[in-house]
């Protein structure tokens, strides 16, 4: 026998037809077992005629009545309740597999399981309230405790260096400490007293008749090599001053014992030069007799000295011929540069070098602290003497000043202006360079150079 399933089409008969009877057979028994009613007229015994196809489980409990039992068939037609019209049940309930052998396909016609009662129409009114609807609540899960926001750093100042900050009060110190002095200066040669001592001391510096003049070429010359010589040994000084650990050492040959730091070499190599050019300056300043020019010769110097710092400071520069003779201010600046801070650079330099080593009778001759404590403020003063000088050359006449300086001529050209500024950037230059990769080299030519 062939096991029918569900049918081809919606209230067919199962598929394929029952095995023996061709499928006009199956139609008719089909609509035999739909035309049956409550009593199961086809089904009453329980039996199925040969050929039937077996049904399933029931999809309502079997029930009983007391003292009686029932076939399968006669209980599924006592507990179905009765067939809905046709026109209130829509469309037909599809049937599955019979629950026996030749039996009719499950569920018997009409019946109609539960939540699928026919649809009644219901008024409005009659219309019951629908419930609200309900919502599950979600799956509980772990409540994250809240995190606060990172907070964002406040940017980190960066602080001065404390020597900044002392130079900057200095600064101001010095600036309130002029513009009191102006201001005094100028009261003072506004009165009487101060308009007869102008008249008595005008500020020349005394000279004597013979006084060479003019400025020769070899004068012009010193004074580049000075200035180039000065700002090189200034440079160097103040970065071995700086540095905590040289970049590299030398040593000489014959005493690898003595060693210093690269810089401190360089240092010690133009201090060197910048003396010997000294010394160069001061045999042609005799030879030529251009030495009145910087050596005071009389005591008056110091009240015009005096005098022609009261006309700067107040603001009124006195009268000045320096292709002939400089001022009683000029003069002494220039003689103390010359005879007395150079000395002590030299001899502090000196007592500070790897040439003077350290040594009982040397240390009780010139200590080391003590020349210490005198070489860095004479380096101050170089740079302060530098500052003002170069600062007044150029507010009391540029271009004839340094036409005198460096053109050595007096013709009002601009040849000494030009070579200035040569001779600016050449100093410049100089300076940028002294660094260690391009001092080692030419120390290597003198001694020996561990680093870089």
């Amino acid at each position: 026998m062939t096991r029918q399933g569900l049918p081809r089409r919606p209230g067919g008969p199962p598929w394929p037809p029952v095995d023996g009877a061709d499928a006009g057979t199956a139609e008719v028994a089909h609509a035999t077992t739909r035309a049956d009613g409550p009593t199961g007229a086809g089904t009453a015994g329980g039996a199925a005629a040969p050929g039937g196809v077996r049904q399933g489980l029931p999809r309502v409990a079997r029930s009983t009545t007391a003292g009686a039992t029932a076939e399968p068939g006669a209980a599924l037609a006592q507990t179905a309740p009765a067939a809905a019209p046709a026109a209130a049940v829509g469309t037909p309930l599809r049937r599955g597999l019979p629950r026996t052998a030749g039996g009719a396909p499950w569920p018997p016609a009409g019946v109609v399981p539960p939540g699928r009662e026919p649809s009644v129409p219901v008024t409005p009114d009659d219309r019951p309230a629908e419930p609200p609807p309900t919502v599950e609540p979600a799956p509980s899960s772990p409540v994250p405790e809240p995190v606060a926001p990172p907070v964002a750093a406040a940017p980190r100042r960066r602080r001065l260096p404390a020597w900044a900050g002392r130079t900057g009060i200095a600064a101001a110190v010095a600036a309130v400490v002029f513009g009191l002095l102006v201001l005094a200066a100028r009261w003072w040669v506004g009165t009487d007293a101060g308009r007869g001592f102008l008249a008595t001391y005008p500020g020349t510096a005394p000279m004597p008749d013979d006084a060479p003049v003019g400025i020769p070429a070899w004068l012009a010359w010193q004074h580049f090599f000075n200035v180039f010589l000065l700002v090189l040994v200034v440079r160097t000084g103040w970065q071995v001053r700086l540095q905590r650990r040289p970049a590299a050492s030398w040593a000489p040959r014959a005493d690898p014992g003595a060693r210093i730091g690269l810089m401190a070499w360089a240092h010690q190599a133009l201090d060197v030069l910048w003396v010997a050019n000294g010394a160069v300056y001061i045999v042609l300043l005799f030879v030529t007799g251009q030495w009145v020019r910087v050596v005071p010769t009389s005591w008056t110097v110091v009240p015009e000295a005096l005098s022609a710092g009261l006309q700067y400071l107040s603001l009124q520069w006195p009268t000045e011929d320096g292709w002939v003779h400089y001022n009683g201010l000029q003069q002494l600046a220039y003689f103390v540069t010359v005879f007395v801070a150079a000395p002590l650079a030299i001899l502090s330099g000196v007592r500070m070098s790897v040439y003077w080593r350290s040594r009982p009778a040397a240390d009780r001759l010139v200590p080391i602290g003590l020349a210490r404590r005198v070489h860095f403020p004479v380096m101050l003063y170089f740079v302060a003497f530098v500052v003002l000088h170069v600062a007044l050359v150029l507010a009391t006449g540029a271009r004839r000043n340094l036409d005198h300086m460096f053109g050595a001529r007096d013709d009002g050209s601009w040849v000494g202006l030009a070579m200035f500024l040569v001779s600016v950037v050449v100093i410049a230059g100089a300076a940028a360079a002294m660094r260690p990769v391009v001092v080692a080299p030419v120390a290597r030519r003198f001694g020996t150079v561990n680093g870089r």
